[in-house]
């Protein structure tokens, strides 16, 4: 009798098994065919500013403030993100010396030309951290002496073009106003907010924590060992165009990093250390575009959606030499904290487009200047 009930209600949960299983796969392709049905091309080619980003970007720009006063480290004030650097390094970018025509745009306009740089890697968290810990890896790349005239009109002197990257092809958010929320969940400490705002499902942003949490990602074995990606868009020309830059090893000299202690704080770092400094072996990478085809869903306004390399394939505008250094005395660090790295630094031919660079011009300046103000006092 009991052995003949076990079996039914056996044969009942597995019925009941399958039965969510089939409903779970049944939702997941109506939730993907409507995610092709609602993000299909053609889109727009130029900016669409909505009402009131302005007022919301004020807003952030509080919130900002709010996170790096949490975050100091001791009396000193770092940034709102990517507060731990890896390190910041000389390289060199050379523009392919036979670079098409329709890719010679903006810095990238002579071919073979070689320009000097500065090179920061970092962990992503507004906090320093152990680098064993899930995380985004950054990548920004300031050109120096860059002739022309900059973007930012009360700074022509700085000459600088910057190209600031990180590493996962598209954002957890996809505008100003989807920004504003999540950070405002973060400065709370309400992390759960960031995403679900309510208990109206229709508000909830699954989407966005699965990107988040892919974000996210274990370290890496070096920090010049991952790809990195512009995710918001640019000008490129007369073009809309995203960027990365992903590693070229067969460039430079074959080089394995040696297996580093994991359970160290700052093992990147001490990787980036062993390969340029012990080793004095060089890091080789390439610069690629990816141009906007308006005809598919490639939009400008969310960052979000990752552009398809089926529609649109990167091609390589420039090859990245990072050389054999020293980099890590207190004085080179100390420096490398005092830089800034901002896309609105460049050139007209480069400017940044798309919500999320428009709230990064206001964002990164004022938190510049903010720590900028409070370091010096120190």
């Amino acid at each position: 009798m009991l052995k003949t009930l076990w079996l039914r209600l056996g044969a009942f949960l597995g019925k009941a098994l399958l039965c969510l299983l089939g409903l779970g796969l049944l939702g997941w392709a109506l939730a993907t065919a409507w995610f092709a049905w609602q993000h299909r091309g053609p889109v727009s080619a130029q900016e669409l500013i909505p009402d009131g980003e302005a007022a919301m970007t004020q807003s952030i720009i509080q919130t900002a403030v709010r996170i790096v006063d949490q975050h100091r480290e001791n009396t000193r004030y770092l940034r709102d993100a990517h507060a731990k650097a890896h390190g910041c390094v000389r390289a060199q970018v050379q523009v392919l010396p036979d670079l098409s025509d329709d890719l010679r745009q903006g810095v990238f306009s002579e071919p073979g030309k070689t320009w000097q740089a500065t090179m920061r890697l970092s962990n992503g968290n507004a906090y320093p951290q152990f680098d064993s810990i899930r995380d985004a890896r950054g990548m920004a790349i300031k050109l120096h002496d860059v002739p022309g005239k900059q973007l930012l009109s009360d700074q022509p002197q700085r000459n600088e073009q910057d190209f600031v990257m990180f590493s996962h092809p598209n954002f957890f958010v996809s505008d100003v106003a989807e920004y504003r929320q999540n950070i405002s969940a973060q400065a709370d400490g309400k992390k759960m907010l960031a995403f679900f705002p309510g208990w109206n499902p229709v508000h909830w942003q699954v989407r966005h924590l699965l990107i988040a949490l892919a974000t996210l990602s274990p370290a890496p074995p070096s920090p010049i060992q991952s790809t990195y990606f512009s995710v918001s868009p640019y000008k490129f020309g007369d073009a809309n165009a995203k960027f990365r830059v992903t590693p070229d090893p067969q460039s430079c000299p074959k080089y394995s990093v040696a297996e580093q202690n994991r359970k160290l704080p700052n093992f990147l770092r001490s990787a980036l250390n062993q390969q340029l400094s012990t080793d004095r072996i060089a890091a080789c990478f390439v610069l690629q575009i990816q141009r906007q085809d308006a005809n598919k869903y490639m939009p400008i306004e969310d960052t979000s959606i990752e552009w398809s390399e089926r529609d649109a394939p990167f091609q390589t505008v420039a090859r990245i030499t990072v050389p054999a250094q020293d980099f890590d005395s207190p004085a080179q660090n100390l420096q490398c904290d005092n830089l800034s790295f901002n896309p609105w630094f460049g050139l007209e031919a480069h400017r940044p487009i798309g919500g999320i660079n428009r709230l990064r011009k206001a964002v990164y300046e004022a938190v510049s200047d903010y720590r900028h103000a409070r370091n010096a006092g120190q």
